[in-house]
């Protein structure tokens, strides 16, 4: 399996806001300590499991505005996903399945939050092989505080659970493979 577990989809999300006293903030996803880590049925016989490897963006939170501060916005370069399996990953990337050449892209971008500072509910767009649809992210804070370097850094850590043939991803594998589950970690770096 790769250095790291996912996912996004996708996405995503990450904004339970903090506890009081950290204010506003800008945060830079620190992909090295980020996962996006997915979950399907492989025909209904057993789970394929892998991440996508390189992701990036942004969120910001602000305790004294309540939900309305809170955004996210989180980049998935598709050619970086990886299940442990060479040649099975080559599959995935090629147009039957995520079409990564013509969509190198997924994004979500929040467009609420409703919960509270220990988790809730990350709504925003999935945009996924060129298909933009609603999604809910569950979310809940992992942590907040000063690092070893002299920074301030947040984390959140998210699940939602997708229907891949909505977004025109890949081919009938049967029922079981319908749905895919996302699991996110997102760690951020105060600006």
């Amino acid at each position: 399996m790769s250095k790291r577990i996912l996912a996004a989809v996708l996405g995503v999300s990450v904004l339970a806001f903090p506890a009081a006293g950290a204010g506003a903030a800008e945060y830079r996803i620190d992909p090295a300590h980020s996962v996006v880590q997915f979950k399907i049925s492989h025909l209904g016989y057993s789970w394929m499991i892998g991440v996508f490897d390189r992701i990036s963006g942004s969120f910001t939170y602000d305790p004294a505005a309540g939900p309305g501060g809170q955004k996210v916005s989180v980049e998935i370069d598709t050619a970086s996903i990886d299940t442990g399996h060479a040649e099975r990953d080559k599959h995935l990337r090629s147009p039957g399945f995520l079409n990564v050449k013509k969509f190198p892209e997924a994004r979500f971008v929040s467009t609420g939050y409703e919960g509270d500072a220990r988790g809730g509910m990350m709504k925003g767009n999935l945009t996924l092989m060129g298909v933009t649809k609603p999604i809910a992210i569950a979310v809940k804070t992992v942590g907040e505080g000063n690092d070893s370097w002299g920074g301030y850094r947040a984390g959140f850590e998210g699940t939602v659970t997708i229907n891949r043939r909505e977004f025109n991803a890949g081919r009938n594998l049967g029922p079981a493979s319908e749905s895919m589950d996302f699991f996110l970690s997102l760690e951020g770096i105060r600006q």
